[in-house]
């Protein structure tokens, strides 16, 4: 599958798990709850992968972690809080520059209307 097709799937699932669900969890209940319904449709699904840095010629194995990894193409950055900010974007975009991908899905969950908190993010630096 393509980076679209799978980010199809994932924001099908996310208005699924949001309707049966409801805002105001938790977004480690929903990156639990996500990564069970997605593998359920029969994805591979990563929880917290470790997003390496290279420095200086080393690889540091510390402080990022992608909340979900889908079909080792897709990364997918779980939010519930009261608005997202611009480094929440940021974040994402961070990620997928570091782990060479293209496609990124930024979800805040505690939003009244799912729809209105899932926002598209594309690494532009990889063709």
């Amino acid at each position: 599958m393509t980076e679209n097709e799978i980010a199809t799937v994932v924001v099908d699932t996310s208005l699924k798990v949001h309707r049966a669900l409801g805002p105001g969890l938790l977004e480690s209940a929903y990156e639990v709850v996500m990564a069970r319904a997605l593998r359920k449709r029969g994805l591979h699904v990563e929880r917290q992968v470790m997003v390496p840095i290279l420095w200086d010629d080393e690889t540091i194995d510390e402080g990022f972690r992608a909340d979900l990894i889908v079909g080792e193409k897709l990364i997918i950055e779980l939010k519930s809080v009261e608005r997202l900010a611009r480094v929440h974007v940021r974040q994402l975009l961070t990620y997928l520059r570091l782990t060479d991908r293209k496609l990124g899905l930024l979800m805040n969950f505690n939003e009244v209307l799912i729809k209105d908190g899932i926002h598209r993010v594309v690494n532009g630096l990889k063709e």
